[in-house]
């Protein structure tokens, strides 16, 4: 869990060509300075910061209704006033009224019934991280931009928990062990040159497993550039 000395320390103010603007809710106040500070020491507007499900709904809706709704919500699974799943819950409810709305939550296990409703709603800028992922600076905030910009960000613990569910195997049956490899990766937000390099294999080769995917999941050319994530989901649309 990241306070606000460890970001401090991570970097000073810097200047980015991909900003984006953020809504943090978080209950803990530490953790919700440090994630401002790491987020705007990198170029990045928080324009929110709250500490439960209803001020978070609350914010975004005022922010909308001046026309400056923002590009991601970060929010903690669980809130008060119960500390279960508050955070959740108001992330699937402003999806539903802002359908553009990236939201990232942030949770200290695995949740799987947190994770497949909070991914069954939707096909594009959503993630799912576990809080110690945070500590890993750079790819914390390139999730954030990766959601706010329409993209998906699994924590690989979630990624192997989802894909290793027995009532899932069936749709992915007709996938190789390599091509389950591929998915698993995929479903983290890595592209294919990032797949590629993990795997220790070509782009050539990537893409070739990446198709075959596709073909095997039915997902054909017309769905567009949302096949990526699509193919990551519609195992739990099953």
């Amino acid at each position: 869990m990241l306070s606000a000395s460890d970001a401090a320390g991570a970097g000073g103010p810097q200047v980015v060509e991909d900003r984006v603007r953020v809504v943090i809710a978080e209950d803990s106040v530490l953790l919700r300075e440090g994630l401002t500070r790491l987020l705007t020491d990198r170029g990045h507007d928080v324009v929110a910061g709250v500490g439960d499900g209803e001020a978070l709904i609350k914010a975004i809706r005022e922010l909308a209704d001046e026309g400056a709704l923002p590009d991601v919500v970060v929010a903690d699974v669980r809130m008060p006033p119960t500390h279960t799943d508050e955070g959740v819950r108001a992330a699937v409810q402003l999806r539903k009224e802002h359908p553009g709305l990236g939201v990232l939550v942030l949770s200290q296990y695995v949740e799987e019934q947190y994770a497949t409703e909070l991914l069954a709603g939707s096909s594009t800028g959503v993630g799912y991280l576990l809080k110690d992922r945070v500590a890993e600076v750079r790819e914390f905030v390139d999730a954030v931009v990766r959601v706010a910009r329409g993209g998906t960000a699994l924590d690989p613990e979630v990624v192997a928990q989802l894909l290793g569910r027995s009532r899932k195997q069936d749709v992915l049956a007709g996938l190789t062990p390599r091509e389950r490899e591929v998915l698993g990766l995929m479903a983290e937000g890595r592209t294919n040159s990032a797949v590629a390099k993990q795997l220790v294999v070509s782009d050539g080769a990537v893409e070739k497993h990446v198709s075959n995917i596709f073909l095997k999941l039915g997902l054909s050319p017309s769905d567009g550039d949302h096949r990526r994530v699509l193919a990551v989901l519609t195992y739990l649309r099953s």
